[in-house]
């Protein structure tokens, strides 16, 4: 009777052994797919920081000589700021000024140009014209109406520049086919400000019009997390 009992025993013993041995093989699976995801997120977090630095060389390089004539500027993300309310459009009204067209006709061909290069286009997604406002409105008290009105006018204004630089590329089919594919006009009213040093808005540099790249590298994320997910 003991000999059976050892041998039950033993058994158990050996099948709580292989369960074990299974599971640390699973384990040890998942923390091998895991540090996959992060080698491969990491390779694209480097690759987009070295594509970004590049960009912005490339973006100074062309510009630095026009951005203060322009009162413009490039911020670290490549957003290429046009901060002078007067010289782009007239309070309350979506028309460009006559200055703004002229620095939009130097500046947009030669900002296309280089974004269009081998090195940069393949990553771009989007080339966002944004439009902001201030969280000002003259005559409007309630803070729902002063939204959507700026809302509105911050819309139309990014639409007006839209429409303004892509009718600059019309006669270049190559130009004009990518860029109805990644050229966008967004409004967003006062919800991004700019702020004082002392955290408090600056209604005037709030006025602004931004051109912005977005890149693929949140795509390109995404893609690995989701299939790390339909794996597991």
């Amino acid at each position: 009777m003991a000999r059976g009992g050892d041998n039950e025993w033993m058994s158990i013993s050996d099948m709580m052994a292989g369960l074990m041995m299974v599971f640390m093989l699973m384990a040890i699976g998942f923390m091998w797919q895991t540090q996959q995801e992060k080698q491969a997120i990491s390779d694209i977090a480097v690759a987009y920081d070295e594509s970004r630095t590049a960009l912005n060389r490339a973006l100074i390089a062309e510009f630095s000589s026009d951005l203060p004539r322009w009162d413009a500027e490039i911020l670290p993300d490549n957003t290429v700021r046009f901060r002078e309310p007067d010289v782009l459009f007239d309070v309350n009204s979506a028309t460009i000024k006559t200055g703004f067209q002229a620095i939009l006709d130097d500046f947009f061909p030669r900002y296309i140009a280089i974004l269009a290069r081998e090195e940069f286009q393949s990553e771009v997604a989007e080339i966002r014209i944004e439009g902001h406002t201030s969280s000002d409105w003259q005559g409007a008290s309630d803070p729902g109406e002063v939204y959507i009105k700026n809302a509105k006018l911050s819309q139309d204004r990014s639409f007006s520049v839209l429409d303004y630089v892509f009718k600059l590329q019309s006669d270049r089919r190559e130009s004009r086919d990518w860029l109805v594919s990644v050229l966008r006009a967004n409004g967003l009213s006062y919800a991004v400000p700019v702020l004082q040093e002392n955290g408090l808005e600056d209604t005037e540099r709030s006025r602004r019009v931004e051109f912005r790249v977005l890149t693929r590298t949140e795509d390109k994320i995404y893609r690995i997390l989701q299939q790390a997910g339909d794996a597991a």
